[in-house]
């Protein structure tokens, strides 16, 4: 097993198909499928399931590529730590929509600067978090977990070989703009909010109702109205009176004095915020650092 062939199992996989691979490589076609079927023939895998439309990763083929991807990956480190040279280093976050992951990964950028780093944050739908971590994308991604969803989503991380880091659990609050008409008072309950829409992030059609961002169910409301992004359900919230459910950390220097988080009347269930790793990936000097600016932002707003 070499270093290349993991390579090239990786652009296959990406590709599609051999053909395109093969010219994304620039190597023969047949040289290139000789070259899996020596690796498949040593590991005792098959790899890929072969089709006149293209090529799809086998269960196997999908476990291995998770460990080839990390192998990848520390090959680089390695490469880069006692080579030299003007490398720049990758490093990623994906989370679901929270002010306190943007705060930490600005606080980490204006520690570690730009110049020498190619940096990428994605607020984006919980299953491309998952898959951002899962395919390398991220090194670490943000969400929650909660008595309604931990049993799948942790079985989804098991099958997905990642592990989920815990940092802080907290009560659920309503989220709205400070000229609601129920910006006042010091917490809401559930039956106060029925003449308002609810706010949720769209998850996209094929994704299961356990990867929502909002604590609570929204199927059993009759206001509901879906988001893509924060800026929009910012901007929903003002327009139409709107409010979402949130985790009550908010960061004032980013999200400004222009929304509230209330209390829940007689809510008692927890969220537990954390972030998901590959499974015994040893972190990068960014992700420790990142982790560690979480770890300031959540005891800073928790206070």
């Amino acid at each position: 097993m070499t270093l290349q062939q993991l390579h090239y199992v990786i652009v296959i996989s990406e590709k599609g198909s051999m053909n395109k691979a093969a010219e994304t490589l620039y190597i023969a076609q047949p040289s290139l499928t000789s070259a899996v079927k020596e690796l498949e023939k040593e590991i005792g895998i098959t790899i890929f399931n072969r089709s006149g439309r293209g090529v799809t990763l086998t269960a196997d083929g999908e476990e291995f590529l998770t460990y080839a991807r990390q192998v990848l990956q520390q090959y680089d480190a390695l490469k880069e730590k006692y080579t030299g040279g003007n490398i720049r280093k990758k490093f990623g976050v994906s989370a679901q929509h929270y002010s306190f992951a943007v705060e930490a990964f600005v606080n980490m950028v204006k520690q570690y600067g730009t110049a020498d780093y190619d940096l990428a944050i994605r607020e984006t739908k919980t299953a491309e978090v998952i898959d951002d971590v899962k395919n390398m994308k991220s090194e670490i991604g943000v969400l929650y977990l909660s008595d309604f969803n931990r049993q799948i989503m942790t079985k989804l991380f098991h099958a997905d070989h990642l592990e989920f880091h815990s940092l802080i659990k907290c009560r659920p609050c309503v989220y709205l703009w400070k000229d609601h008409p129920l910006a006042g008072r010091e917490s809401v309950s559930i039956g106060e909010l029925a003449d308002y829409p609810c706010l949720t992030f769209e998850q996209g059609d094929k994704s299961s109702f356990y990867y929502a961002e909002e604590i609570f169910s929204t199927g059993e409301l009759s206001r509901v109205i879906r988001a893509c992004d924060r800026s929009t359900m910012l901007n929903l919230m003002k327009g139409l009176n709107g409010y979402t459910f949130c985790s009550g950390i908010i960061c004032g220097e980013l999200n400004g004095p222009e929304y509230r988080a209330l209390p829940i009347e007689g809510e008692s269930e927890l969220m537990e915020i954390g972030y998901i790793t590959l499974k015994n990936a040893v972190p990068t000097e960014l992700g420790r650092a990142y982790v560690e600016k979480l770890k300031e932002s959540l005891s800073a707003a928790d206070q």
